[in-house]
């Protein structure tokens, strides 16, 4: 059990059947009338983010939330096979648990694997991927105007923009969090 006293970002309990996580909490003690945490809480399986305040001493189930570190091995057709890099099981996740970012991953990439209670119910892909562009226009000498870019397509089929300078063939360092290229990588 956890109260809301002991409420610091990042901590993650149950409330109402739902697998909730702190974001922000504040302690608010008013000159006036009891004390009470304010809380900014995200729902971990939906993503849905609610502020509530609590009283200090509401008690909460803890959640534990396992992490584990699954390589992404094939997919076929809507299932996406994982394998556990300890015991080399094959676990099959459906692709709609799988996320947007999902787009940047290729095969033999490790990503994270999070459950709750023995069910799957999302795949967290690395920060940052360095992928090579496979389709883009050229670009041309001089072209140098800053902040100007240009649709690419990934080795994995996903599309982001890319400065002018980039070709087809170069390697890129994406942030997988908001699908921004970051820099070209060093050959």
């Amino acid at each position: 059990m956890i109260s809301a006293s002991d409420f610091r970002n990042g901590v993650t309990f149950e409330m109402d059947g739902k697998v909730m996580q702190v974001v922000e909490f504040q302690h608010v003690k008013p000159g006036k009338g009891a004390a009470f945490v304010r809380t900014k809480m995200k729902n971990i399986i939906t993503g849905g983010v609610t502020e509530t305040s609590f009283n200090p001493t509401a008690k909460f189930e803890q959640a534990f939330v396992e992490r584990k570190d699954m390589e992404y091995s094939y997919n076929d057709g809507d299932l996406y096979y994982f394998m556990d890099m300890e015991t080399y099981d094959m676990l099959p996740i459906s692709k709609d648990l799988l996320g947007d970012s999902f787009k940047f991953v290729k095969e033999n990439m490790s990503c994270k694997v999070m459950s709750y209670k023995g069910s799957v119910f999302g795949v967290e892909p690395p920060n940052f991927v360095d992928l090579e562009v496979t389709e883009t226009d050229p670009g041309f000498k001089g072209d140098t105007a800053t902040n100007v870019t240009k649709p690419a397509i990934l080795e994995t089929g996903a599309e982001i923009k890319v400065p002018l300078f980039i070709n087809p063939g170069d390697k890129i360092k994406i942030d997988t969090r908001t699908g921004e290229y970051l820099e070209r990588c060093k050959a």
